[in-house]
């Protein structure tokens, strides 16, 4: 058994779940993986088996159909699936921010129409805060929804949905008129429903088709773009207009808390493959391994392994508590990131020659991995994030 990025005080449910997930990546993910990530196709086969193991609703609530459990249990269940294909943890990433928000901030009946069927995956969801001249800087949100009658009418584009065209409910966050000073409180959460596809999905609704991308394949990234798109006031988030910002905010917390899982599942995977490579393959009348080299490059790898590990089960346990994770989620994801990053360049460097070539695994994970340095905030993102929560805690009395 790998001693590597172990988890101290698990109960015997969460061992049963992640031990049922290792086996399911290891038998039906890692072999499949390499081709369907190659031809850029969407992984129903297993999605179909995560929706049957209830992975879809592990986070919701027992009354609403899910399993009820923990962020760190979802955010452990991620990394062993990114250590299979990342791409595959990103189909239920999206799936569960919009979930949390429902959990968190949603209105019973809300709750009740698409919690239970967003447990069985019948429902999928995908959230929406970028567009295409936004950056990070969220107050400067150009799409609008503009009440008429009881209905928003909403105009512009958003930009990097996950799942944009395989979800059937997308958290959209808005610019409407609240008549607030501050620009963060004049914007909306919007619950928007629409078939799966690509091209005009609803009247004034359109989803162009996938955007095409050095890696992350498999799983659709598009557009959103509204042209007179009605909905009605009922879908907004919680019918709280104005509140739109915080509950996304709320939400990025857990998609920080998934970001980092996924680089330390792809770093787990990076190092297995680094460590294994490095025995079978002698130089000099050796294992390269034995040279110090490559044994010191090892020793690096797996410490850096295991630190963004323990980091990212922290924030999530802190999150679990209820307890501010602000500081914590920003840092593992930075550092997790981070590592993910370096951990894999070294892998790709005991590879030599085989790294570059793609029948070796190692070569989609040094196009997967520079991903994670963007979604959900780049380092420096998170450096800004953390330097502002430590101001506030040390603030000089």
């Amino acid at each position: 058994m790998a001693r590597l990025a172990q988890t101290a005080g698990l109960t015997e449910v969460q061992e049963e779940i992640l031990s049922t997930v290792r086996d399911y990546v290891d038998k039906e993910i890692i072999p499949k993986a390499q081709e369907l990530e190659h031809a850029d196709e969407y992984p129903q086969e297993i999605v179909d088996g995560m929706k049957e193991m209830g992975l879809f609703g592990l986070m919701i609530p027992e009354e609403y159909g899910g399993l009820g459990e923990s962020l760190a249990t979802y955010a452990l269940t991620v990394e062993q699936i990114a250590r299979g294909w990342m791409s595959v943890s990103g189909v239920i990433n999206t799936h569960f921010i919009v979930a949390y928000m429902l959990i968190h901030h949603g209105t019973e009946e809300q709750k009740q129409r698409y919690l239970p069927k967003m447990a069985t995956g019948e429902i999928t969801g995908s959230f929406s805060m970028s567009e295409p001249e936004l950056g990070s800087d969220v107050a400067a949100i150009k799409t609008r929804a503009t009440r008429d009658g009881d209905d928003y009418v909403v105009n512009g584009a958003k930009m990097w949905l996950t799942n944009g065209g395989s979800s059937t409910l997308t958290a959209v966050l808005v610019k409407t008129d609240e008549g607030a000073e501050k620009p963060y409180q004049n914007l909306t959460t919007l619950l928007v429903e629409k078939p799966r596809g690509f091209g005009k999905v609803a009247e004034g609704l359109s989803i162009p088709g996938k955007i095409d991308k050095m890696g992350y394949k498999g799983v659709d990234t598009t557009e959103m773009v509204f042209d007179g798109f009605r909905i009605p006031q009922t879908q907004v988030l919680g019918e709280l207009p104005g509140k739109g910002f915080a509950q996304m905010m709320d939400g990025v917390e857990v998609g920080r808390v998934n970001v980092a899982a996924r680089a330390c599942g792809i770093a787990i995977r990076a190092f297995e493959l680094g460590i294994e490579y490095a025995q079978q393959r002698s130089t000099f009348g050796k294992p390269i391994a034995q040279h110090q080299a490559i044994a010191f490059k090892l020793a690096e790898m797996a410490t850096k392994v295991e630190a963004a590990h323990l980091m990212m089960v922290n924030a999530a346990r802190l999150k679990d508590r209820g307890e501010r994770n602000d500081v914590e989620a920003g840092m593992a994801k930075m550092l997790a990131s981070e590592y993910c990053k370096e951990v894999t360049e070294e892998s790709f460097r005991i590879h030599g020659g085989y790294g570059y070539s793609k029948e070796y695994e190692i070569e989609r994970l040094m196009r997967e991995a520079p991903f994670l340095l963007i979604g959900e905030g780049t380092s420096e993102i998170q450096k800004t994030i953390i330097s502002r929560g430590l101001l506030k805690d040390y603030k000089l009395r």
